[in-house]
């Protein structure tokens, strides 16, 4: 399936498009309050249900919430594989290493930079690592995916000169990447063959493999599609294309996960094997349908939007920012390398990681009192989480 030079045409003209008429123009901005719920359910209550009677929900194959173990496995030896590099990017002891956003206006103003932002919340978390760790927006307001989908696009000069070397950093220090990204004024939603999300998909591809040439050293992209947008009575970026944005994410991922497992390079996505892209995972999972309330009990009020129904309050931003943080530190694909600890299998906290790690952890999970992911409870997934950690050595 070959698409790339006409989308590429078309997402050329709607930026040149948006740039002349401007993006209010295009946005017709507004919000309607009495829209609490769009009768849609999150991918990640979905599960093994179906969208349109074809699009299995979860977030991973099989309408899982969790990766299969082989690809699990894999992103917990990338995590490992971060440290600390100079500015050529040679690993070095006193090196640092980049956390960058990437994305458009939702993303850079849920990242960066009130205190409620997940930047904010970072800074003031003692337990987020703020010796080698550097965290770094790249996202801005308008940067739609198809302007990140090239690694010549200007955006990336732009992170270069001003995001990252105003701090002493180098594109050989990014090692992780949490991409956010979304189109304005999309016109046809799935189960349409050439739907938004599908255009979503083959971009995500693209700025995989971007991302990839202009930081060699990438070992992880976590990927976030985006909020709720029920309220909004505009045409950026309404419902039901905020919610199928999720659908472009699951299969970017899922793509991944196939190619990696032998199944070769999906058509639409194109190749994301390990020379050409970092390791692609779920970041947090931010969609939930209004006030009707997510199994987790995510909602998303009129308030937590601004007036255009589609960008996020302060308290959206809030809201946001803390799930980031929540799933930096408890992730096994970014605690590592995120917290001051250097490995959370060192359960009883003598900094030495070693067996009686292992038999204090298994006296706690037998004891219902070892919820290592920190979602609230003791489960078989904490096990697997562990085991991860542990033998992958931190």
């Amino acid at each position: 399936m070959s698409i790339a030079p006409v989308r590429r045409a078309s997402y050329a003209l709607a930026f040149v498009a948006v740039a002349l008429l401007g993006l209010p123009a295009l946005a017709q901005t507004g919000h309607d309050c009495t829209r609490t719920s769009t009768g849609l359910v999150p991918l990640n209550d979905l599960g093994t249900g179906l969208y349109f009677n074809q699009y299995q929900g979860g977030l991973y194959p099989g309408g899982a919430n969790t990766p299969p173990p082989q690809h699990a496995a894999a992103g917990v030896a990338r995590a490992s594989a971060v440290v600390p590099r100079n500015a050529a990017g040679t690993p070095a002891p006193n090196g640092r290493y980049a956390l960058l956003s990437i994305g458009m206006s939702n993303t850079t103003q849920e990242f960066c930079c009130h205190p409620g932002t997940f930047m904010g919340q970072a800074a003031a978390d003692p337990q987020v690592n703020h010796a080698t760790l550097r965290i770094v927006n790249g996202a801005a307001g308008g940067q739609t995916a198809g302007t990140w989908d090239s690694p010549t696009d200007a955006n990336y000069d732009r992170v270069r000169d001003t995001v990252l070397a105003p701090q002493g950093l180098t594109e050989a220090q990014v090692q992780i990447a949490w991409v956010k990204v979304a189109n304005a004024g999309p016109t046809v939603s799935l189960p349409s063959p050439s739907a938004d999300a599908f255009t979503l998909l083959h971009q995500l591809g693209d700025i995989a493999r971007s991302l990839r040439t202009r930081y060699p050293n990438l070992r992880l992209m976590f990927v976030s599609s985006r909020i709720y947008a029920g309220y909004a009575t505009g045409t950026l970026n309404p419902e039901p294309y905020a919610y199928e944005s999720g659908f472009a994410c699951k299969w970017f991922v899922q793509a991944q996960i196939a190619q990696m497992a032998g199944g070769g390079a999906d058509p639409v996505a194109g190749d994301l094997g390990p020379n050409v892209a970092a390791w692609i995972a779920w970041g947090p999972y931010l969609w939930a349908d209004g006030l009707t309330a997510r199994s987790d009990g995510l909602i998303w009020e009129c308030g937590d939007l601004e007036n255009d129904g589609t960008h996020p309050s302060t308290s959206g931003e809030t809201k946001v920012g803390t799930m980031l943080l929540d799933f930096m530190k408890t992730s096994p694909f970014a605690a590592p390398w995120f917290l001051v600890s250097n490995c959370r299998a060192n359960w009883n906290g003598d900094d030495a990681v070693n067996s009686q790690d292992f038999f204090d952890f298994v006296t706690d999970f037998f004891a219902g009192q070892a919820d290592f992911n920190d979602n609230g409870v003791t489960n078989s997934q904490d096990f697997f989480e562990f085991l991860l950690v542990f033998f992958a050595g931190c």
